[in-house]
Order: C-alpha cells, then sequence, then structure tokens
C-alpha cells in the first residue's frame, strides 16, 4: 500500500496520526508535482522503466517519455542511480510518473540559476542569426544574444540602421566563440538572455582592480566626444577610461579636440573607480595656476580678451592660454543685447572688476 493511502485512512483518526508521526517521522515527507527526485533503476524494458524512490514509492518512466530521452536511458542499467521529474504523484497504477526529459531541463535551469548567481562567466557558439541577434545553446537550453549586447568589437555598425546588412555581420560571427554571462533568465517561459558586453565589463572590472585612485596612467586617445574623452591604457588595452570635458583643463573648454586627437598619447590621473568605469583627469596633473593668478592680474586693471564662447549666464573672454574671464548677462540686460556688442572670436579691451581665486573666477567689465 503507498504511504500515502496510509496516511489518508489514518489521519481520519487524529490519535492515530499524531502516534504514527511520532513513530514514522521519514515517512511524512512528500513530493509534488514538478520536484526533483533520485532513485535506483529496479527494471529496464523499451516500454518503461521502473525506479525505486525510497520513501516515496516507486516511480515509473512510460515509453513516451522514454522517446524524449534516448540519450540519458540508453546506457542507463539496472542498479543506476537516475535523476526524474515528477509528473504525477499517484497515478492509476498507483506509480509515482516520472520524465526524465523534463529532469534535464530542469536540471539545466537550476545550472543556469547558479551560473547567473555567481556571474561566471562562459564561452558560447552561436548557431543562426537574425536581424536582432544570435542564437546559441547554454547547456540544452537555446538562449538570444541580442545585438546590442555583442562588444564593441563585434557589433554590426552599419549605416542606416539596414536590417539585411546587420543580419549579414552577424552571420558572420556564427560558429565564432564567444564569452558571455547570463543577463536574464526564466525557466517558466524559456527565457534565457546572455551577454558579451556585460562579459566583458566583469573582466574589465576585475582588471581595474590592479589600479588605484591617485594612481598616474599613460594611455592613447581612443575617442572624442562633445563631454569628453575616451583613453586607453597603454599597459591595458582592456580598460578604457573617461576624462570629462571639466577635467581637461583649468579654462572651460568647449570642445575636447582643442587640447587632443585621436591616436595622442597622453598622462592622465585616476581620480574614481565606480561599478567597472574609470575616470580620468589631466587637470590634475597641472599645477593649479589660480593659486598664483595674482602674480598676473590685478583688480580693477585694464586687459585685452578674446570672446571665446557665449551663453545664457554671459561671456567668456579668454585672456591668455591659461586664465579665461567672465562678462555677466547682467551687465547687458540680456543675452540678444550682449550678442549685439560682443561677438565670438572678438577681441577688446576689458576692465577687471573683481578676481575670486577659490571660485577660479576672474570678473570683467567693458571699457
Amino acid at each position: 500500500m503507498h504511504v500515502l493511502e496510509i496516511i489518508m485512512r489514518i489521519i481520519k483518526h487524529d490519535s492515530l496520526f499524531i502516534q504514527f508521526i511520532k513513530a514514522n517521522p521519514d515517512l511524512v515527507t512528500f513530493i509534488k508535482l514538478g520536484d526533483l527526485v533520485e532513485g535506483i533503476i529496479i527494471e529496464k524494458s523499451p516500454r518503461e522503466v521502473v525506479v525505486d524512490l525510497g520513501k516515496f514509492g516507486t516511480g515509473i518512466v512510460y515509453r513516451g517519455e522514454l522517446m524524449n530521452s534516448r540519450d540519458t536511458i540508453k546506457n542507463a542499467q539496472v542498479g543506476d542511480t537516475i535523476q526524474a521529474k515528477v509528473l504525477e504523484v499517484d497515478n492509476h497504477e498507483g506509480f509515482v510518473e516520472l520524465s526524465l526529459s523534463d529532469a534535464e531541463r530542469q536540471k539545466s535551469w537550476l545550472e543556469l540559476e547558479e551560473l547567473q548567481g555567481k556571474e561566471e562567466l562562459f564561452t558560447v557558439t552561436p548557431t543562426t542569426a537574425n536581424k536582432g541577434g544570435l542564437v546559441a545553446e547554454v547547456k540544452g537550453i537555446k538562449a538570444f544574444l541580442p545585438a546590442s549586447q555583442l562588444s564593441s568589437e563585434h557589433y554590426p555598425d552599419v549605416e542606416d540602421n539596414d536590417k539585411q546588412k546587420i543580419e549579414e555581420e552577424l552571420n558572420k560571427l556564427i560558429g565564432q566563440e564567444l564569452r558571455v554571462k547570463i543577463l536574464d533568465m526564466n525557466s517558466h517561459i524559456n527565457k534565457l538572455i546572455i551577454s558579451e558586453r556585460a562579459a566583458l565589463e566583469l573582466d574589465i572590472r576585475e582588471l581595474i582592480k590592479e589600479y588605484e585612485v591617485g594612481q598616474t596612467v599613460k594611455g592613447i586617445v581612443s575617442g572624442v566626444a562633445d563631454f569628453g574623452v575616451f583613453i586607453k591604457f597603454v599597459d591595458n588595452p582592456n580598460i578604457e577610461g573617461l576624462i570629462h570635458v571639466s577635467e581637461l583643463d583649468y579654462r572651460t573648454i568647449e570642445n575636447p579636440k582643442e587640447v587632443v586627437t585621436i591616436d595622442d598619447i597622453v598622462q592622465a590621473k585616476i581620480i574614481d573607480i565606480k561599478e567597472g568605469k574609470v575616470s580620468l583627469s589631466l587637470k590634475a596633473l597641472k599645477p593649479n595656476p589660480w593659486e598664483s593668478v595674482m602674480d598676473t592680474y590685478q583688480e580693477g586693471k585694464q586687459v585685452e580678451g578674446t570672446v571665446y564662447n557665449i551663453n545664457p549666464v554671459g561671456a567668456i573672454i579668454n585672456l591668455d592660454e591659461i586664465f579665461q574671464g567672465q562678462v555677466h548677462v547682467t551687465d547687458f540686460g540680456s543675452v540678444e543685447e550682449l550678442k549685439k556688442q560682443l561677438s565670438i572670436g572678438e577681441k577688446r579691451t576689458f576692465i577687471i572688476k573683481e578676481i575670486k581665486p577659490d571660485e577660479r573666477r576672474i570678473l570683467l567689465s567693458l571699457t
């Protein structure tokens, strides 16, 4: 008689049920649909495999399930231990009905969950491609690698985002080994998203551990944008740091190309390392000119300058290669009026109204 049947008969009498639990604590362990169980094969035939599940009773794998797991069962012998998934706790024959293929799949998902939890990196070989990305297999589970999650080296940089050309570029990656990590997964809907870019970022986080804030590094200018300059470390080209435009110089810089060009070799100081990103500074390696500004300029004196930029606050004036002054918009009443009297690139004579070294400001007015 099945253990569950015994318990159901005994449970009708509370005192007997309590006595049963005390006498048989090991038996009061239930299995449910979807559980992974382990058992020993006691019978094997082309039609079915019978498994001893110990305290859970006797399990059975029917022919249909055997067909779905040929590779697993082919070399299994009576006496071997196997894992299976519970399809039915107590079927019409009194057996625990099992699935081997579902167990393999569930085990794969559990292993994938472990990989995700540990943020482990692994390699995949894409088998197909479409306009959105690449498809590969991880532990028997189909995984999708979106094109947006490819590294910059493999990203399909196509003009006008032509979908046909993107797919052609992605097809070139089929059969190549790519190092990835799990980005997102959901076993209930068979969703497994992997990322090469995230794997590279994780690698970089490890490499960055060799560096610290305050350290000076040698780098090559790899990119220039409005907001700053990208620098690849000479001794470790996989690491790319950013010099924000405000860290290029003590002067206000409107266009970083005024200071550097692609492939320039520069020395920069690490000012921050956060979440796998390195912030650098050129300014931090230069002496602070504002500590001696009073040696060069004095309040009340006249000075020549060139209009560098006009913004809603006023105008920035280049006084020399180091210092800049500011003319406030309130001196003109409005930006429109300011633009009538000053134009970018124009040389004019100004009076130094005030010098504020702590604020790194020289306030000017027109003569």
